[in-house]
């Protein structure tokens, strides 16, 4: 592309060379009418004999040859050193007898430059999948939330007023632990989100068993069966819910592959995960919220926004919903 001050542009190249060779006008005349060097016109003229109208557009300064280029072997050895242990360039260079600003240029060059682009566990590049349709595979998992005591909690208004406000609570409800400390309960949001669309549903349930499971499950595959999208595949961790024969006898009932991930990598299911600190940032702790009913009243308007308005960077920018089409209330 032609920098900003450039004299000619592709196009008044062209007209430039046309005026040489096809009109016949010398390179110095020509020079003078487009305001340039007699040499620069005669280069231009010279290319458009040798390659036409396409040889009037820019072409890349990289190098035919990099004789200086750091060698392939070492260039496999600061790899392996940034995979395997995660080194920096200063520690790779001084390990390998290289400036740190050589090691870092081929970092950069290999897209390792930052850590971030490397599995944390394994040292391999991030391998990043997504299924072509909706309902090609649903991720599911359980997150747990403490219960709002009455009058709202420590976040907002302080570790003081929130062990009183537990003390209340408990008076109220009577639920003490054996050593007559108040307890509020827990509450569990099982959420379900879709791999190719990211749209999300969720439940709260004061349990995360595999009776309350299934339940999700079925009210998930038939809120999606609504909205025209047909589950076949459902990815869960292995948590005792998801193991257990009920599980897997109601998935053969619905028609749905059960999959599991790999044991001690959460990765694998990585989108709920992840929607899990949306939930967090969007829901759970966004605002105060004087008791625990009026957070669970916030939940089903969170993920109306979620799923309808709210950006989402996995679908270019735009609402979750818009990656399923002819659905009602899309547009609404």
């Amino acid at each position: 592309m032609s920098h900003a001050n450039a004299a000619l542009t592709p196009r008044a190249r062209l007209r430039l060379a046309r005026l040489v060779v096809d009109q016949g006008w010398s390179p110095a005349r020509a020079a003078e009418r487009y305001d340039v060097s007699w040499r620069t016109a005669k280069r231009w003229a010279d290319r458009y004999r040798e390659q036409g109208a396409g040889g009037m557009q820019d072409r890349s300064s990289r190098p035919h040859h990099s004789p200086a280029r750091t060698p392939r072997p070492t260039v496999r050895k600061i790899v392996h050193l940034r995979w395997k242990q995660r080194l920096g360039p200063v520690q790779i260079g001084g390990r390998l007898g290289l400036p740190a600003s050589t090691v870092h240029a081929v970092l950069t060059r290999c897209r390792l430059n930052r850590l971030s682009h490397i599995d944390r566990v394994t040292g391999e590049p991030i391998r990043r999948y997504e299924h072509d349709r909706p309902g090609a595979m649903l991720h599911v998992d359980v997150t747990k939330y403490g219960n709002i005591p009455d009058g709202g909690g420590w976040r907002y208004l302080g570790p003081f007023q929130g062990r009183r406000n537990r003390e209340a609570t408990a008076r109220r409800t009577g639920a003490r632990s054996k050593i007559y400390t108040p307890q509020v309960g827990t509450a569990f949001v099982h959420t379900v989100i879709d791999d190719h669309s990211r749209v999300a549903y969720a439940e709260i349930h004061t349990d995360e068993k595999a009776a309350t499971a299934i339940g999700v499950l079925r009210n998930a595959v038939a809120w999606f069966a609504q909205r025209g999208v047909t589950v076949e595949r459902v990815l869960s961790d292995n948590g005792s819910a998801y193991k257990s024969y009920a599980w897997r006898d109601a998935c053969t009932e619905l028609g749905i592959r059960p999959k599991k991930t790999r044991p001690y990598r959460p990765q694998t299911n990585g989108k709920v995960e992840r929607f899990h600190r949306t939930l967090n940032d969007g829901w759970a702790y966004a605002r105060f919220y004087n008791s625990e009913q009026a957070r669970r009243k916030a939940l089903p308007a969170f993920l109306h926004h979620y799923n309808y308005h709210r950006p989402h960077t996995a679908t270019n920018g735009l609402p979750p919903f818009t990656r399923l089409t002819n659905v009602p209330g899309q547009h609404t």
